[in-house]
């Protein structure tokens, strides 16, 4: 049940247009769906602002519809899905009002405008970092944020990211992506003066380990300011970028 509709119960019993006991049932009712394959949890946007993510990856297309069916009884909306392929988008977009981006393989069904707020950077150490990246970026724009994307701007060509000093300087937090060897988090991370979100890629080959050593070389990084996700996990930073930019006192 979203905020806005446990305010509207409230003010429903405060009229005298439902009984309380009334009001109760519905409110017994809002936690969670069972759906026998999943628990839709309907609180999640009351306790964190948002509708509840579907992970798409190892979930049949019937599945993720099933859930889709349930959030949109009770009036969700940008209810993210993780993880599909354009075979399992095309089968929920016959369905449901749906965005599909294939390349960072993220849906937003039933999507509704958002002004966004504040700033977002999502910055790639090379362009094969872009799917993940993207994951990051429509995350956080799904939510509420304006993003700026600085795409190709690793440390192979340092210049090409001292160039877009501005808008790394203005961000109120920095998505830094990168495989290989992980560096760009830290170059940024010496730069700016807001939180720097670092998400290690698994692209890169031999000694990358899949991402390892990029995981590892973020971890230990000697800037300030630099706190790192899982690998790949673009979903992820997006998330936490958008807690940090809309906290209390932003605009």
């Amino acid at each position: 049940m979203m905020a806005n509709n446990i305010l509207s119960v409230l003010q429903a019993v405060q009229s005298g247009t439902l009984t309380p006991e009334n009001a109760l049932l519905r409110l017994k009712l809002a936690p969670y769906e069972d759906l026998g394959y999943a628990k839709v949890d309907y609180h999640r946007a009351v306790r964190q602002g948002v509708p509840e993510v579907i992970y798409g990856q190892s979930k049949t297309a019937e599945q993720i519809a099933g859930i889709l069916e349930a959030m949109a009884r009770r009036d969700c909306a940008n209810i993210l899905v993780t993880r599909i392929g354009q075979e399992t988008a095309d089968f929920l977009a016959e369905r449901f009002p749906l965005r599909y981006e294939p390349l960072s393989r993220l849906a937003v069904a039933l999507p509704k405008d958002m002004e966004g707020r504040g700033s977002i950077v999502v910055a790639t150490g090379g362009t094969s970092d872009m799917g993940v990246a993207e994951e990051a970026a429509i995350t956080a724009e799904t939510l509420g944020n304006r993003v700026t994307r600085l795409y190709d701007v690793g440390v192979a060509g340092l210049h090409r990211l001292l160039s877009n000093l501005e808008p790394l300087m203005t961000a109120r937090v920095v998505i830094a992506v990168a495989g290989m060897e992980g560096a760009l988090a830290s170059v940024i991370g010496g730069l700016v003066d807001c939180p720097v979100i670092a998400v290690p890629t698994s692209v890169g080959y031999g000694a990358s380990f899949g991402g390892m050593s990029a995981l590892l070389s973020m971890l230990n990084s000697c800037a300030s300011g630099v706190s790192v996700v899982n690998i790949d996990n673009g979903f992820g930073a997006g998330f936490l970028a958008s807690r940090i930019n809309q906290m209390e006192g932003l605009e």
